[in-house]
């Protein structure tokens, strides 16, 4: 089983290292940034053929890495994360070598004029963006037939926890990448599911935050209303240092403008062995369709995870249900497809593509990108359709129409307060619980925050259960699932609590092991004489402004 414990050598296991005790190494002089960097990318190259988990890597990683190693030796100390690599999605841009293509050959070449505010203030906290993870093509936003962690600029990802393993999705790369140590943490970014689901499936926590709370300029968008970018990452606590380093307000995102604070919480000083002391936690049950679980093998670990939270010193308030016409609307209705695609057709060019300070495509909005994926045979249509494009242009409206409007208003209520805030509010509840599989959807339509933790896998006798193309399995031996938080919008600390006061009882994730895992650990790369350069994949290899000097922004402390 995968442990945190050092090996014989003194160093943290990658596949389990925390934040505290890279920063420990740090302060002691044990291994250095660029240790760091070049061990993880010998992790990528051992199982970035078999996986697919990282598009590219960042060329400039190890010239960053020991600046800021230098700025290290010099006492200047960022805040917690300098130094430590991390990968973010293939969605979220960055002006430098590498390429920001959601997966599509549409956006090859084309450049940005600035770091998207997520990566810039990844950057002003010392951290080195060791690389781009790889996603479901245009964040699982073109094809109705097509799987997950597929896209034609980056492959197939699989999990690695059973061979040929659904990796989830959108964020499958970001989900796989920390799974096994590819890079400490990752980010991803979710419109409905796209952290929670990678997380759970590759065993790590997830944080989806409020609508608002981390900036999307310069993030390929998909909807204005619903997107989020959040931490991936082994644990709570460094799911909740990444958080604190990315949130806060961006004058060039209107929704960031809608916090209710001058400055985050404290996220990290959230984490509360005891925070379920004197809470009320609901559980909505008729969002869990038990035809899901044919074997009960989640909804069982579910069960005991009420009796943790319980002992824990929670009152549970069992069967908080939406209402009857909620239900209904959630299960049957059409508004969160409307809103999502005219949210799409608008916000693709006015957000992002309007945006490119160069577009060798000549890609201006989805019509001429849908046409570009038609006609260019790597993007694998018709094999993969373009069903979710040709519903969003069918429409005869935008985000701006009274049609939409309705549609939209309809989100808000079954989600507001006939779903979640009625819930939260009516039954006086501090969060709510729900295994991760139902847990996505109602939060996607008003924007509010979910959290999930591993809480357990499928026993080695599990029968193997694949996708529809046969091609990944979905439901199989030792794949992990996980349990979500659920709260109202700006409530992260809160629900950073609960999560990690329920991961610290239970540590599933030390409980079952990935079948492919790379051997490569500081051990191998400390006082050892590396070649000197970060290799590239060979897409990476002509990506975007390859004449650009590494970007180091300048120092801000970050506490």
């Amino acid at each position: 089983m995968p442990c945190c414990c050092p090996l014989a050598s003194g160093y943290p296991k990658l596949i389990d290292v925390t934040l505290e005790e890279l920063e420990t190494g740090f302060e002691n002089g044990e291994f250095s940034s660029v240790d760091l960097v070049n061990a993880y990318v010998a992790r990528i190259n051992e199982v970035n053929s078999t996986l697919h988990a990282v598009t590219e890597i960042n060329p400039d990683a190890l010239s960053i890495a020991a600046a800021l190693d230098a700025e290290r030796a010099n006492g200047i100390i960022r805040g917690p994360l300098h130094g430590i690599p991390i990968l973010i999605k293939n969605n979220i841009a960055t002006m430098d070598k590498m390429s920001n293509t959601v997966g599509s050959f549409a956006l090859m070449g084309a450049t940005v004029p600035t770091d998207s505010t997520l990566a810039a203030k990844l950057r002003a906290a010392g951290v080195v963006i060791l690389g781009k993870s790889n996603l479901s093509q245009w964040a699982n936003f073109r094809s109705n037939n097509s799987t997950n962690g597929w896209s034609a600029y980056g492959d197939q990802t699989f999990g690695a926890y059973y061979p040929a393993q659904d990796p989830s999705g959108s964020s499958s790369g970001s989900g796989v990448s920390p799974s096994i140590g590819l890079a400490f943490a990752a980010l991803g970014s979710e419109t409905s599911g796209s952290i929670l689901s990678p997380s759970q499936v590759n065993n790590i926590v997830g944080i989806k935050p409020t609508v608002g709370l981390t900036s999307r300029t310069l993030v390929v968008p998909i909807s204005q209303r619903q997107d989020t970018v959040g931490p991936m990452a082994h644990t709570v606590k460094d799911s909740a240092y990444i958080l604190q380093a990315i949130a806060g307000k961006d004058p060039q995102d209107n929704y960031t403008l809608a916090q209710p604070f001058d400055s985050p919480p404290d996220y990290v000083t959230a984490c509360n062995f005891s925070a379920f002391r004197g809470a009320r936690i609901g559980i909505p049950r008729n969002l869990v369709d038990g035809t899901q679980e044919p074997d009960n093998i989640v909804l069982t670990a579910f069960e005991a995870a009420i009796a943790t939270i319980k002992r824990a010193g929670a009152t549970i308030v069992d069967n908080t249900n939406i209402t009857a016409f909620a239900l209904d609307q959630y299960n049957n209705g059409n508004s969160s497809t409307i809103v999502v695609d005219a949210d799409f057709v608008t916000d693709l060019p006015k957000n992002y593509l309007s945006k490119l300070t160069s577009n060798p495509q000549n890609v201006h909005n989805l019509a001429h990108v849908s046409n570009f994926t038609r006609t260019f045979p790597p993007e694998d249509y018709p094999d993969r359709d373009t069903g979710v494009w040709d519903e969003a242009l069918a429409l005869s409206f935008d985000n701006t129409s009274p049609e939409f409007w309705a549609a939209y208003q309809t989100n808000l209520e079954i989600a507001g307060p006939q779903g979640i805030t009625g819930l939260l509010v009516n039954y006086s509840l501090d969060a709510l619980i729900l295994p991760t599989d139902f847990a996505p959807g109602l939060p996607a339509l008003i924007g509010s925050p979910v959290i999930t933790v591993p809480l357990g896998f499928y026993p080695a006798d599990e029968p193997v259960v694949r996708n529809r193309r046969g091609t990944l399995v979905e439901t199989g031996p030792n794949i992990p699932f996980g349990i979500s938080f659920l709260g109202d919008k700006w409530s992260e600390a809160s629900l950073i609590g609960f999560a990690y006061a329920f991961e610290q009882r239970t540590r599933v994730r030390e409980k079952v092991q990935p079948y492919l895992v790379p051997r490569t650990e500081l051990v191998d790369v400390v006082g050892k004489s590396m070649n000197g350069s970060v290799p590239m994949s060979k897409r990476g290899a002509s990506g975007v402004g390859m004449k650009r000097a590494p970007v180091l922004a300048p120092v801000v402390t970050v506490k």
